[in-house]
């Protein structure tokens, strides 16, 4: 499966001997020329990441400097860290950082989605609580770099670990984000849970959508490997998967995908259900984001539209870069509108 975010000259497409905007940093030119010819067309993106940095870098700067008091440790970067809010002077800079996520995330490049999820994973760390919630917009990060196995595992600690009501977030020495290599062929129990994130389901769909489009495809090339040297038709194969299906030695030497193309369809369909009585606004907005793309998010209810334009917000890119799988939701959407 490829994925269509990349790093690439916005003018011409090329992907080699690109330079960094000096700017933002995360949007390339492969040449000066074009970095100039483009410039009108990225003005208002660059200008807020450096804004947004130059706030950041600010606010660091106090917290760096503060001599600690009753209220705040010294060396606050180092002492406080798991429970940054819970320290008041640190909530303008983890705003500040909050803010230059949101402003990489403008620039469409798999460079500026990597930065934002840096940043973003280190907010964690710096506060496991998580109080600015900015969890909800990470599993998109993964999922638009392609990293699907790590998204996987992201949403499923929060759905086990993290669901624990006796889980001490304050406690640093306890495990937090040690699900690894998760199986993301299992049920979708998970995500069908009453209550589950709304935004972690919607990446949970994308997830398995994503599997169900890689076996496809595995499934396609039996046919073609009658007429194409076997040698030649592994490299082919290769190249149309995910690391996920790529590293599941039974699937890949598999002859007949159907009994597995067969599970992950109804797991979609589960998870498809479970989005739809959890938001009945979300499927069709996908389909037809119209506005709801730039709605302002001034908090929400559950259920409601508010709710959807935020979940639609994080996660639209990560569909729209994945080649098929807002087909695959139309498909099911006409199925049970009746249509």
């Amino acid at each position: 499966m490829s994925l269509s975010l990349t790093s690439r000259c916005p003018v011409c497409s090329t992907k080699e001997h690109l330079l960094r905007c000096q700017g933002c940093k995360v949007q390339l030119y492969c040449s000066r020329d074009h970095q100039i010819s483009d410039r009108d067309a990225h003005k208002k993106a660059c200008n807020a990441v450096k804004k947004a940095q130059q706030t950041l870098d600010v606010e660091e700067q106090k917290l760096r400097a503060h001599p600690g008091d009753f209220m705040t440790p010294p060396n606050i970067f180092e002492e406080g860290v798991g429970h940054f809010w819970g320290i008041h002077e640190t909530r303008p800079y983890m705003r500040a950082r909050y803010g230059l996520v949101e402003s990489l995330l403008k620039i469409k490049t798999s460079h500026a989605v990597q930065a934002a999820l840096n940043h973003a994973l280190d907010m964690l760390r710096l506060c496991r609580g998580d109080n600015i919630g900015v969890r909800d917009c990470m599993p998109a990060m993964f999922l638009r770099l392609g990293k699907d196995q790590e998204c996987y595992d992201f949403i499923k600690w929060y759905f086990t670990t993290g669901q624990r009501s006796n889980y001490d977030w304050g406690d640093t020495s306890l495990p937090f984000l040690d699900v690894k290599d998760a199986d993301p062929f299992e049920s979708t129990e998970l995500f069908t849970k009453r209550f589950a994130d709304l935004s972690f389901v919607v990446a949970g769909a994308l997830i398995k959508i994503r599997l169900l489009l890689d076996v496809k495809a595995l499934q396609n090339s039996i046919v073609l490997g009658e007429k194409v040297p076997q040698e030649v038709l592994d490299n082919i194969r290769g190249q149309l998967v995910s690391s996920i299906v790529a590293g599941r030695k039974e699937i890949m030497e598999s002859k007949d995908q159907t009994a597995l193309i067969e599970k992950l369809e109804s797991q979609v369909e589960e998870i498809y259900k479970a989005v739809a009585a959890s938001n009945e606004f979300m499927w069709p907005a996908l389909l037809r984001p119209g506005k709801n793309l730039t709605a302002r998010l001034l908090g929400y209810a559950m259920g409601t539209p508010a709710h959807m334009q935020m979940v639609l917000q994080y996660n639209y890119a990560s569909w729209v870069e994945t080649p098929g799988a807002i087909e695959v939701i139309r498909e099911l959407s006409k199925k049970h509108s009746g249509n």
